[in-house]
């Protein structure tokens, strides 16, 4: 296994990394609010790319209302995540962070999703863009019993 990505806090960090860490900081917490304020009101967010479970077209979810019905399909109907960020990397208004995502699901399951997760910000530092790139039918054959 990589080397986790030490998110210092007291280091300058490029303003998309700063969105990601934000992102999954209100993520793990499970706040909602705090979330989607992060998010430019027409921003996109494609999780994953393409026809989707969560996305049958495979449009994304557009604007606010997109995604926090978003959220409430997905996110909230998972009791813990867990962020492994192996590898960062910020160009420009955009990073695209390399790692895992562990879900703890509902019946004591737990899921481990690895992919590259592409936030692009505004010079406000708002969310524009957030793409997820991972595979359904991989990430499915990991689940199990959760031992914690």
């Amino acid at each position: 296994m990589g080397v986790d990505v030490c998110w210092d806090p007291a280091a300058e960090q490029p303003p998309a990394r700063q969105a990601a860490f934000r992102s999954m900081t209100a993520v793990t917490a499970g706040d909602k609010e705090a979330w989607l304020a992060l998010f430019a009101g027409d921003a996109v967010v494609e999780d994953p790319i393409g026809p989707s479970m969560f996305d049958e077209e495979g449009k994304g979810h557009h604007g606010h209302d997109g995604i926090s019905a978003f959220w409430d399909k997905t996110i909230g109907c998972v009791n813990r995540f867990q962020f492994t960020i192996r590898d960062s990397h910020a160009a420009g208004d955009e990073v695209a962070n390399v790692g895992t995502i562990t879900t703890y699901l509902p019946g004591g399951y737990r899921v481990d999703t690895d992919g590259v997760f592409v936030y692009r910000v505004r010079e406000d530092g708002l969310i524009v863009s957030m793409r997820a790139f991972w595979e359904t039918e991989r990430a499915m054959a990991t689940a199990r019993k959760a031992e914690d």
